[in-house]
């Protein structure tokens, strides 16, 4: 019988306890977890790898990390899923969200999700995106 692969997820957060704390959960869903703290790390991450789903802070080194991330991922890997995990609605009142063909357009994220998203309605986000 061949034993199914575990799909590998790259987080990237620049909060070390957030970041800490989303490995964990993901990888107690079962998934392989990679991380990067900085742009530049992730960016080195996935010029090597494809992973098979994203989640992205939205603010680290800039307001907009998240967003660049976002789109060097699609234009390397189309069909990899990729999340948006911050608390920028929070923090600044700003509201982002990907349900428009316009915010596809310049957000190219799959789903925008706020931080303190709870475990069990992440994974449930998760294995939509990989059609789990």
């Amino acid at each position: 019988m061949l034993k199914k692969e575990k799909k590998t997820i790259l987080i990237v957060d620049d909060d070390a306890d957030y970041l800490f704390q989303l490995k964990m959960a993901v990888k107690a869903m079962g998934f392989e977890v990679i991380s990067a703290d900085t742009q530049k790390e992730a960016e080195s991450i996935i010029e090597k790898m494809r992973p098979d789903l994203a989640i992205l802070d939205l603010m680290m080194e800039n307001q907009d990390t998240g967003f660049i991330l976002s789109h060097k991922i699609k234009n390397l890997y189309p069909d990899v899923p990729v999340i948006i995990a911050s608390a920028v609605t929070a923090e600044t009142g700003m509201l982002f969200d990907v349900t428009t063909e316009d915010e596809q357009e310049w957000i190219k994220a799959d789903l925008f999700l706020d931080k303190g998203i709870r475990n069990d309605q992440l994974h449930k986000e998760i294995n939509k995106l990989l059609k789990m």
